[in-house]
Formats: C-alpha cells, sequence, structure tokens
C-alpha cells in the first residue's frame, strides 16, 4: 500500500507533473489504487508539498518540500523506511526525549505501546542505546537525521549531552554475558559477525564520503549484484575494504598482533583502486579536508612516530587481563594518535577504524560497527575536531561498544 510520503517522492523527483495515473504506474501500484493515491496528492497541494497544474500535480518550490525530499532521502540511503519516522509524533516524542538525557517510562508521559513502538524503530536503526529494557532505560543518539526531522515539523530540538556518563559497569555486566554465550554458539557469533559486517563497511565508507546508499552495498557485497549508475571507483571502493575488513576480522581472531607492517598490508588492500599510494608512507604533507586545524604529522616524523606508537602498543598488548577501562582509554588514544601521524595520502580513517576495532576484537571485545546514530557523534570526536577529544571519545567508544554488546547477546540469546 503506496503511503503520502510514497507519492510525495515519486513526484518531486520527477519535477515534471505527473496525472494521478502515472504516479500509479511510477509506484508500480495496482489501478485499484489510483482513488488512494488521488486522495494522497489532492492532501499534498493542502499541505503545500505539491501544486496542482493542468498537466497534473508537480512539486512546490518551497524550502518545506525541498527539507522533505532531503529527509527521505536520506533515509533511502541509509535503508532506514522513512514512513517510520515521518510522522509528527514521533518528531515530539524525540523532541521531549533529547531533552531529558536518559529516558525511562516515567519521565517520559506517552501510552506504553507507543513508547516501545517508537523505541523499537529507533532501535532497528541503530538510533537509541537501550540500556535496560525492564525496566526501560534508554539514550536517543542526537544526529543530523533526527535533528532535521525535529526541523521539519517544528519542534525544538535542544539537547541534554551525557558526556560525563560512564557505562563501564554496564560493559562489564554485557561482557560476562557475551563470554558465556558466545561460548555456548560459537557459529552463531560468527554468523552475526557477517551481518555487522556490512553495515561497518557502508557506516565506514559513508564517513568518507562514498555515495553508493546501503541498499546497493547490500546487492554489490551480499548478492554480488552491480546496480546500474553506479562509479566503479565507488563500487571497487566497498569491494576492498570488505576485503581488507575480513582480513582484519581473521587476525583478530587469531590473536595476531598489530605491526606496522600489517596495517600497511590493511591499508594496500583497502585502497587497491589507488595503486600509486597504496600500502605506502606518504612523502607529502596532507591536511584534512574542510578542518585545517586538525594537525597531521609532518611527513618527515612519519616513522619515528609510528615507531613510539608501536612501542606502546606493544607494551600494552603484553600486560596481562587490563581492566576494562585501561583498554578503552588505550584504544582511544590509539585511535586518535594513528589518526595525526595520518601516515597515508588517503584512507587514514578507514585504516584508523579497521586496527582500532583489531585492538579491541583481538582483547575479545566484540566492536563490530559504528551505529548508524552515532556516526556524527563520533566524526565529531575525529577528525571533525579542532583539538584532540580523547574525552569525548572515550564516552563515545562506551556507547559503541554498549550498543554492540547488547545487539550480539540479543541475537545470541
Amino acid at each position: 500500500m503506496a503511503t503520502k510520503y510514497d507519492v510525495f517522492e515519486i513526484v518531486f523527483k520527477n519535477r515534471a507533473p505527473l496525472k494521478p495515473i502515472e504516479v500509479v504506474k511510477k509506484l508500480n501500484k495496482d489501478k485499484k489504487e489510483y482513488h488512494v493515491i488521488h486522495r494522497y496528492l489532492r492532501a499534498l497541494v493542502k499541505e503545500k508539498l505539491l501544486i496542482k497544474k493542468n498537466l497534473g500535480f508537480q512539486a512546490e518550490t518551497s524550502k518545506k518540500a525541498e527539507s522533505l525530499y532531503t529527509l527521505i532521502l536520506y533515509c533511502i540511503k541509509n535503508g532506514i523506511n522513512y514512513n517510520l519516522i515521518l510522522d509528527k509524533g514521533f518528531a515530539k516524542f524525540i523532541s521531549n526525549s533529547l531533552q531529558k538525557g536518559e529516558i525511562n517510562s516515567k519521565n517520559i508521559k506517552i501510552n506504553p505501546r507507543t513508547l516501545k513502538k517508537n523505541i523499537d524503530i529507533l532501535n532497528k536503526y541503530g538510533m537509541v542505546l537501550l540500556i535496560s529494557e525492564k525496566p526501560l532505560k534508554a539514550l536517543i543518539f542526537y544526529n543530523i537525521l533526527l535533528n532535521n526531522l525535529l526541523v521539519y515539523f517544528g519542534y525544538k530540538h535542544e539537547i541534554i549531552t551525557e558526556s560525563s556518563k560512564n557505562y563501564i559497569n554496564e560493559i562489564k555486566n554485557e561482557l560476562n554475558i557475551f563470554r558465556r554465550l558466545k561460548k555456548k554458539d560459537e557459529a552463531k557469533y560468527h554468523e552475526m559477525v557477517n551481518d555487522f559486517e556490512i553495515l561497518f563497511i557502508y557506516h565506514s565508507l559513508s564517513l568518507e564520503g562514498n555515495p553508493i546508499t546501503l541498499p546497493d552495498t547490500i546487492k554489490i557485497l551480499r548478492e554480488n549484484i552491480i546496480p546500474a549508475n553506479l562509479r566503479a571507483s565507488d563500487v571497487e571502493e566497498v569491494k576492498n575494504y570488505q576485503e581488507a575488513l575480513l582480513q582484519m576480522i581473521k587476525d583478530a581472531d587469531e590473536k595476531k598482533p598489530l605491526s606496522l607492517q600489517l596495517v600497511l598490508d590493511y591499508h594496500k588492500i583497502a585502497m587497491k583502486h589507488h595503486p600509486d599510494f597504496a600500502g605506502k608512507i606518504r612523502n607529502i604533507d596532507v591536511y584534512i579536508k574542510g578542518n585545517p586545524n586538525f594537525k597531521i604529522t609532518p611527513h618527515e616524523m612519519i616513522r619515528e612516530e609510528l615507531d613510539i606508537l608501536f612501542d606502546k602498543y606493544n607494551e600494552f598488548i603484553r600486560k596481562k587481563k587490563p581492566p576494562i577501562e585501561e583498554i578503552l582509554n588505550f584504544a582511544v588514544y590509539f585511535h586518535n594518535e594513528f589518526q595525526h601521524i595520518h601516515p597515508f595520502e588517503d584512507g587514514n580513517s578507514r585504516t584508523t577504524r579497521l586496527i582500532t576495532f583489531h585492538l579491541l576484537q583481538s582483547l575479545d571485545i566484540p566492536l563490530l560497527d559504528i551505529p548508524f546514530g552515532l556516526l556524527d557523534e563520533y566524526l565529531e570526536d575525529t577528525k571533525g575536531s579542532k583539538n584532540r577529544e580523547d574525552k569525548k571519545l572515550y564516552q563515545t567508544l562506551q556507547k559503541i561498544i554498549l550498543f554492540n554488546l547488547k545487539k550480539i547477546n540479543k541475537g545470541l540469546r
């Protein structure tokens, strides 16, 4: 059954006027739905999102229509059903929740079934940390999508940031559960790793500007189908990163320690589509596009700083059972130090994520993806920051790890 927003999306992207029967055909719907779709078209005109002309219905030239289409496109790119979130009541819930920080059934006055439905939508798309189900305790991740949703529906979007919130005890508890469940069903765990793999590839490369959508990433990697109109270089980038990721996971499972050569190998695989610098330390100075304040090591000092970093890494992994706090602190230091050394001409951030995930997975902390809802926060804490943000990344990393553990443990139960 087509929705009002499905109809709007078809008409807006067509640009030229469409008659109702043409909208029916473009939506691949039966003629029986003609009257419903015609009703949606008239409703969209009343909402000043479409205009009716002699030749049919056409998108209104307005900020409101542009904002709605941008929201819909962003959802499509990220594999999100826009019909689930394009709802005034849902937007009101988001607005109220973001002003509370952590939410529970007491501080959010809403019908319990509606509350569960909203949380389920957010959880499905990686936009909430469900700390506890009974009693409910959750933290909604503030990101660009939710910001634009609130703007579109005219709701306030002030937020309470929980930058000092500590989730170490929750992580410890979930890690104990994870280790017990994984031991019972190793095969199921590895199936879940495969499911996470595509999400991580998509999320990681979307941070680097790869335009391929999540649905198309799934087609490329799972179904071996190359959708039309995609650039060959973008497709190759996705495939190469998958190869590097699979090698990293294998090495981490085998407890193979990181080394400079191993990192160079990962980069060489991930950047095969750039053979001129893949797997090679840069001999020129570079900068972060859009962030000239990001301090990067001059090329003549890269080798020296990498040697220091890997000396510290080797010293750290020799420790026997370091506490979780120490592991996370070192992971944050390692991530940001490698990022600021920036040893390659390109592909530094995606390589940084690979080796940070390797570090944690080799220590039996299953970090398999950065959830969609935390991508903006993660980016802001790392190469989007003017200064090193180790404390902020430490807080973000806790949420990322706890999200992963909760999702994995639920799947293993």
